[in-house]
């Protein structure tokens, strides 16, 4: 955990057509502005007296994210901006919310504590899919593979740390310890602390009962002999073929949350336990 640095420019991205994450963010707008930090909004957003900027300029642009939303904000703010410029997640209009640090209730003042330098980042690692050349956007939950064909249960392999392994199943899920309290955690894989530097590999009602395995960060190459799906942190979906291989390696930048408070087990205490 690092302390954060001086803020000078925000840029901010809200859930789609939300009106409550969008009045909070012209509330935001307005808190920065008044502060003399720059606030720009991430198209598509439009807020009223304050630019819109394109995904691929906020690393040269803000130093500071305002992700306004549920989880699904975060994670797409995530996948859509490039580098590491730090985020703050700020659940509006979301449900749990087990990625964010501010709500509704304490919003004012927990924002005016971050821009008073009171905050520290927390690194989180994030794992990226490739196809031959094809590079799919980066996860900071999970890569799904599942069977497209639900009339036919494939034999998916899997290549790590030298070994291949091979089971008739209905698909796997590559997990990070971020995502180990999603998917991965309702098919009854293990919850790992966030900040460790791992993967989990959880298959999918495998036809021989295979574990979960928590792995080092390695590459993995996972092949199925039918056709399939990946899917990127539950939102982007894409087709492989029977036979492709798809390989899975860490991607190159973390992400940076921006905090206030220390927890322990963060995501676990967001679902109640």
């Amino acid at each position: 955990m690092t302390k954060m640095s001086k803020v000078s420019a925000v840029a901010i991205i809200t859930k789609r057509s939300n009106a409550e994450a969008k009045a909070a963010a012209e509330k935001i707008a307005d808190m920065v502005d008044s502060r003399g930090i720059s606030a720009y909004a991430i198209a598509p957003l439009k807020i009223k007296g304050v630019n819109t900027i394109d995904p691929a300029d906020v690393e040269k642009t803000a130093d500071l994210i305002f992700a306004i939303g549920g989880d699904g904000t975060t994670l797409k703010a995530f996948r859509s901006i490039s580098g590491d410029v730090p985020l703050l997640s700020i659940n509006v209009g979301g449900h749990r919310g087990i990625l964010s640090e501010v709500d509704t209730d304490n919003m004012e003042s927990e924002i005016n504590d971050i821009l008073d330098g009171k905050g520290f980042y927390d690194s989180r690692i994030r794992i990226q899919a490739f196809l031959g050349k094809i590079a799919f956007p980066p996860a900071l939950n999970e890569i799904l593979i599942i069977r497209a064909d639900l009339s036919r249960t494939p034999t998916i392999s899997i290549k790590l740390m030298g070994d291949e392994i091979s089971h008739r199943m209905d698909g796997i899920v590559i997990a990070t310890p971020t995502g180990s309290t999603g998917h991965n955690l309702s098919i009854g894989g293990p919850v790992l602390h966030e900040g460790m530097s791992c993967l989990i590999i959880s298959p999918i009602a495998p036809v021989n009962k295979m574990p979960q395995l928590v792995i080092p960060i390695e590459e993995i190459v996972v092949k199925s002999s039918h056709k399939s799906h990946i899917v990127i942190d539950g939102q982007e979906e894409y087709t492989i073929n029977a036979g492709q291989e798809v390989r899975i390696e860490r991607y190159p930048y973390d992400v940076r949350f921006l905090r206030l408070n220390k927890k322990g087990m963060r995501q676990l205490a967001k679902l109640g336990f």
